[in-house]
């Protein structure tokens, strides 16, 4: 069978690389995530149980489909050597003992991290904190165990962990200099770690609300409804699916963070996506809303013209969703986990960022408000801004990406002349280009 994980070099015209993940892994996870909806909503489950076991509910199942189907244990990339005899219990305490005192230390880091950050403890934020305040006793429970077991088997000993554990014991002094990027590429990791799921779990709980509250009766008759309901729906998939690739970042599962992306731009692009830094909230430099009409009332009168823009609306949301789904246990933001190349990823390198913001200037129809032409203008021109930031994002992930992995420029240059969406955009690009430098030659000299 062939290694999916293995760096695959292709040229444009033969095949598109593999894709590191199976399609299966996500569906699966669908599957068992739709099953657990279901019955939520037979059994009118509305306790604060229900999205953690909405996790359990899509993530175990991606779990065995990852293991017994796809045996991704077994690829190379996972660093882990089943076949050879496994280290002694003593030898592998030994290395456990300094990787144990660094993955304590980092949590304990993020834990004065969210301590300091007063918006941790209020609003959305507080059932995060609430659920990562009763996890922390069972984790390091299993860390006491799962460390030392996976050790006796790994080929490369002085990871992340035990060099974050060295600088710990040895206060810095004596440290040696080659594990400066081991610790570097630790530090990144569990801070975008720490920042992602922080977040992704405040959103759990107004997620599941929203699509349990959905009302079938009421998206039969309204395409209004049906198209909140149906995108309703479509977030609690992605924000599900997310959550659990962020927790699952484990080496027997290959989904382990292979790197952070290492450049300030690339930080600073996603951070003022989300909360606190965000600059998209009402209020903020980037705030599209005021006077803001919306699809819904703009085509109120309009209805025939009304269904085809929910429809519309939701198609992006399922590409959006999609786009999530296929990364199965592998999602995370600011990371290198391995390459995608099935599902949505075949079309466009980056079709949650196109599916995203296509969804916004639909949603929100901006140079159309209940204020005049300034705002309307004033709104257009800021929802550009933020599909720029996208761009921005999409550039600076790339940037990262090329540099990781042989089989993403493989990737790369295969869209490039083949995706059904990326070789168009990589055309007129080509062709902007060549047009730009045309004019600089031709023109004069002083």
């Amino acid at each position: 069978m062939m290694d999916a994980s293995q760096p695959l070099s292709a040229q444009p015209s033969g095949p598109i690389p593999r894709s590191a993940v199976s399609s299966g892994v996500g569906l699966i996870g669908l599957l068992g995530l739709a099953l657990f909806y279901a019955a939520a909503r037979i059994w009118h489950c509305d306790a604060p149980w229900v999205p953690i076991a909405g996790l359990a509910a899509c993530g175990v199942p991606m779990i065995a489909w990852s293991l017994l189907i796809d045996r991704v244990h077994r690829h190379p990339s996972t660093g882990i050597d089943w076949d050879g005899p496994p280290r002694s219990w003593r030898d592998a305490c030994d290395t456990a003992l300094v990787k144990l005192a660094g993955l304590w230390a980092t949590w304990g880091v993020l834990a004065c991290c969210y301590a300091l950050g007063r918006w941790y403890w209020q609003g959305d934020y507080l059932y995060a904190m609430e659920v990562f305040s009763a996890a922390l006793v069972p984790l390091v429970a299993l860390s006491i165990l799962y460390v030392p077991w996976l050790d006796r088997r790994l080929i490369d000993r002085e990871d992340g962990a035990w060099a974050a554990g060295h600088w710990l014991m040895t206060f810095g002094r004596d440290f040696d200099p080659a594990l400066k990027p081991k610790l570097a590429e630790h530090a990144r990791s569990w801070a975008i770690k720490g920042f992602f799921t922080a977040f992704m779990f405040s959103t759990l709980p107004g997620n599941w609300g929203e699509a349990i509250a959905a009302s079938p009766a009421q998206m039969w008759d309204d395409p209004v409804k049906l198209a909140e309901a149906t995108i309703a729906l479509m977030f609690l998939v992605d924000v599900s699916i997310g959550t659990v690739g962020y927790i699952l970042t484990l080496r027997p599962l290959d989904a382990h963070i292979r790197s952070g992306n290492p450049f300030m731009q690339g930080w600073t692009a996603a951070l003022i996506c989300y909360p606190p830094f965000i600059l998209m909230n009402g209020g903020g430099p980037l705030d599209y809303g005021p006077g803001q009409m919306g699809w819904e009332r703009i085509l109120s009168d309009h209805p025939l013209l009304l269904p085809i823009w929910a429809f519309a609306l939701i198609f992006l949301t399922a590409c959006y969703a999609w786009a999530t789904v296929a990364f199965g246990i592998r999602f995370s933001n600011l990371t290198y986990r391995g390459i995608l190349t099935h599902g949505p990823y075949r079309f466009t390198k980056h079709p949650a960022y196109l599916a995203k913001n296509l969804y916004w200037w639909l949603a929100a129809i901006p140079m159309l408000t209940s204020t005049g032409w300034a705002d309307g203008v004033r709104n257009t021109a800021i929802l550009a801004l933020i599909s720029g930031v996208y761009v921005w994002r999409a550039k600076t992930e790339e940037r990262h990406l090329l540099g990781a992995d042989p089989a993403y420029r493989a990737y790369a240059d295969w869209m490039a002349e083949r995706g059904a969406i990326t070789k168009w955009l990589s055309r007129a690009a080509r062709l902007w280009t060549m047009r730009a430098a045309n004019n600089v030659s031709a023109a004069p000299v002083d």
